[in-house]
């Protein structure tokens, strides 16, 4: 295989596969609270010693061509988005760090974390996530039902009072590294497969009647889809070009008179 066709085809792929990660932020730039996907790539080492093939001969030009390169797993920017007035009652926004603790399932692997703070009550009372059904947790990992007839009043530190009495307590949590957080649907994040959730309490500030907006920047992330897609045009003409050398060099140079 022509060697030049290989890298170029790497530096195609990856483009490809950050137009897409880049095209899905954009597409959530009005998504409560989403957290766009940091798109990162590495330097692929050559395939001698990518498969520890260290005895084998090799080209020492072609090895310090390196193997192209590859996209890393994506991490998530969790940059907190501006907070934006709903005034609906059951809506928070949280100011600075943390995250609000959801149900998703059985034992501490089922505690899935979220910012989107639109909440509602079912009709037992019980508060749960307004877009999954999914039952917001208390400090103590506890299903919170609160009295549907009577004003909810939701304080910074995230204690819910109704008629100037506590009733619950919002858990509101930090992680170690909440860069390494994965996203599991409708704006839900849990930790990577075969881990858990390494709970802190958490510094943040709760807004009640706020909602944070989406951490998409538009406008930059606008500028970096183009800037790919050059980049995918670029490889595009790169490989046309090599295409057509290999055809002259086998239907040209290679016949024979």
């Amino acid at each position: 295989m022509n060697y030049g066709l290989y890298l170029t085809a790497s530096g195609l792929s990856t483009q490809m596969a950050k137009q897409d990660a880049l095209s899905n932020n954009l597409a959530n730039v009005n998504t409560t609270a989403f957290k766009p996907d940091v798109f990162a790539v590495r330097e692929r080492l050559t395939a001698r010693r990518e498969d520890h093939l260290g005895s084998l001969p090799s080209n020492e030009l072609l090895e310090r061509l390196g193997g192209g390169v590859m996209p890393v797993a994506m991490r998530l920017n969790m940059s907190s988005g501006p907070l934006e007035r709903t005034g609906q009652p059951l809506d928070i926004g949280i100011e600075g760090e943390g995250f609000l603790v959801v149900s998703a399932g059985e034992g501490p692997e089922g505690m899935h974390l979220t910012r989107d703070g639109r909440m509602t009550l079912g009709p037992d009372g019980l508060l749960v996530s307004a877009t999954t059904g999914l039952p917001i947790l208390d400090a103590n990992n506890q299903p919170i039902n609160i009295d549907p007839t009577k004003p909810v009043h939701i304080r910074p530190s995230g204690a819910i009072t109704q008629e100037g009495s506590d009733v619950a307590q919002l858990a509101l949590v930090t992680v170690r590294e909440p860069t390494r957080l994965q996203k599991a649907g409708d704006g839900l994040l849990r930790a990577p497969l075969g881990t858990t959730l390494d709970r802190l309490p958490a510094t943040g500030r709760i807004m009640q009647e706020f909602l944070e907006t989406s951490g998409t920047d538009p406008i930059m992330t606008m500028n970096a889809i183009s800037s790919a897609g050059r980049a995918v045009a670029n490889s595009t003409n790169v490989i046309s070009y090599i295409n057509g050398m290999m055809d002259r060099a086998i239907n040209g140079l290679g016949r024979t008179s």
